[in-house]
């Protein structure tokens, strides 16, 4: 790998990838506590993302560790919605398209799995709006790679919060399957897949920063050319 190649891949962060507002849309209404968003996911709301932020120190629970499952399931919902519309727009062609096909049968095996665990706990999957991010290789591209990074810094950051074992090996399964779609769609957007020895977790800060600036999960259907999923 050249060091331009590396300079690349150290500047490819998820803000960086947002410079023209491709990613400024992801999910609204982030206010309160965890327990704020589990409230509003129950009920359809709009929040999403905010579910990856560190939660306070607290007594292991089940209840707690069923809502982060459930965080995850909703990031989940973003990427396998994410992944659908994308192939059934039809704008991907080549090694992009074959990324997004198997790439998005893996999130939409995430969801099923995390719902089988969740059961009837599980939240009910939000609709969506990914505003022109499906509709072109490049818009689809640097969307992926932020999503992808996203996940792999969201469920680090929660794995050392789950007490149950179970729940914990659902999470660490697809953690490590995330790890390899981000290196995968790096690889096609031609920056380094492992730029550093060792990755962060992403600190609550972060995480609110990011989802407070987008609006990918919507309220309600709109009619829209090209319609969306979800």
């Amino acid at each position: 790998m050249s060091e331009e190649a590396g300079t690349r891949a150290d500047e490819l962060t998820l803000e960086t990838l947002d410079d023209d507002g491709a990613l400024s849309q992801a999910l609204e209404g982030i206010s309160g506590d965890r327990g704020d968003f589990l409230r509003k996911a129950a009920l359809g709301g709009a929040a999403l993302l905010a579910a990856f932020a560190t939660p306070a120190a607290a007594a292991p629970s089940k209840k707690n560790d069923t809502a982060i499952l459930n965080y995850a399931l909703t990031l989940e919902y973003l990427q396998a919605v994410f992944y659908t519309e994308a192939i059934e727009i039809g704008a991907l062609s080549g090694a992009l398209k074959e990324q997004a096909r198997i790439v998005g049968g893996h999130e939409r095996g995430h969801v099923k799995a995390l719902r089988g665990v969740l059961g009837d706990a599980a939240v009910k999957r939000p609709r969506f709006n990914f505003r022109g991010a499906t509709e072109s290789p490049a818009a689809f591209r640097k969307t992926a790679v932020a999503f992808e990074d996203l996940a792999v810094a969201a469920y680090k950051g929660q794995a050392p919060f789950i007490d149950s074992k179970a729940y914990l090996a659902a999470a660490i399964s697809i953690h490590s399957v995330e790890a390899r779609h981000a290196a995968w769609i790096r690889r096609l957007a031609g920056v380094s897949p492992a730029a550093d020895a060792f990755d962060r977790p992403f600190s609550e800060s972060k995480v609110r920063r990011l989802v407070s600036s987008t609006h990918f999960i919507v309220r309600t259907r709109r009619r829209m050319t090209p319609p969306f999923t979800g």
